[in-house]
């Protein structure tokens, strides 16, 4: 039977639909037992350390089928889990992937799906070893889960921050946030800047040459605003900051739809979130290999405040009066 004449899930089948996903992994060395089997077995590189961590898209929360069409939603459903290896300094390795979905979701979908899962799965060398699937009442679920792994005195954690270390970020802030804002007010799927929101390119070259190369005390990726994110590196490193709004990196196209300098720019950029940049730390003596490490890789970098000795998280306007944000960044409960 050719499996593409089935229109919808349910002809298919759960087992049928697990063989039509497996069928597209691409066998990796790492990888003893893949998908198939009751767990996956994997080999770890000698003396590295395992890193893991997990993330949830739910329909209408996290996307919209109608914005999101399903290759850059399969793209992006795991690029936000590598990203979350890219900010420990780690190298990403393997992926399990569970999908709840109704059952008339039409077949092309989940091909779709998987063929921007799978391609941003080769571009960052991960390898797909299982999951899990079952039919949905309430939409489409996603869960995602990312194993990386890292030699211990190099991964990087939120800890490490240190008074008088700059606080640096890499591309760009705020064009995710801007992007929803317009995709909400009608704006088409297609309008270019959208590409941030609905296809995030996660910045793992330049997170390893960082760790490898000794210079990032801290670092997180910018998922919930860059004011939230760095206040989670400052609570947990004990330490405090200061973030000046004139150093925020900004792209042409959000200054120009924003009038920056604005009060809505700012607070885009520093509260928005889902850019999946860097924020990182590093001792001020190490600024000119930092900018040369991340000109390597090709990406920005901007030095865009200090970390301070005192708790709590300042934001300076142009003219050096405090700014005062509506809300540190997103979050789910409030």
């Amino acid at each position: 039977m050719n499996q593409k004449l089935s229109s919808t899930l349910t002809p298919l089948g759960e087992f049928a639909l697990i063989s039509r996903i497996a069928a597209r992994v691409a066998p990796h060395e790492s990888v003893i037992t893949g998908i198939g089997d009751d767990a996956a077995v994997t080999a770890l590189t000698a003396g590295m350390r395992l890193l893991t961590s997990t993330d949830m898209l739910l329909e209408d929360v996290h996307f919209r089928r109608a914005w999101h069409d399903p290759y850059t939603l399969g793209r992006k459903s795991l690029a936000v889990s590598v990203s979350d290896i890219a900010a420990m300094g780690g190298i990403p390795r393997w992926a399990l992937l569970s999908v709840a979905i109704p059952s008339d979701i039409p077949l092309d979908f989940i091909d779709d799906f998987m063929r921007g899962f799978l391609e941003l799965a080769s571009e960052n060398n991960v390898t797909l070893i299982g999951g899990d699937t079952c039919s949905s009442r309430s939409g489409v679920t996603i869960s995602g889960t990312i194993m990386g792994e890292q030699y211990p005195d190099l991964i990087v954690c939120r800890s490490g921050a240190k008074p008088d270390d700059d606080i640096w970020v890499t591309g760009t802030l705020g064009d995710a946030a801007l992007s929803l804002s317009l995709l909400e007010n009608g704006a088409s799927a297609s309008y270019p800047l959208l590409s941030r929101l609905l296809d995030p390119t996660p910045r793992v070259s330049v997170a390893l040459a960082l760790a490898e190369a000794g210079l990032a005390t801290a670092m997180i990726d910018v998922s919930d605003g860059i004011l939230a994110d760095f206040g989670h590196i400052a609570e947990l490193s004990g330490v405090g900051g200061t973030i000046r709004s004139a150093d925020l990196p900004l792209s042409d196209i959000f200054c120009s739809l924003t009038a920056y300098p604005s009060d809505i720019s700012c607070r885009l950029a520093l509260s928005g979130g889902e850019d999946y940049e860097l924020c990182f730390t590093a001792g001020g003596s190490n600024r000119e290999k930092i900018v040369a490490c991340a000109n390597k890789c090709g990406v920005a970098v901007t030095r865009i405040g200090i970390v301070t000795n005192y708790s709590g998280v300042t934001v300076l306007n142009l003219d050096g009066t405090p700014f005062t944000a509506l809300a540190d960044g997103f979050n789910h409960f409030t």
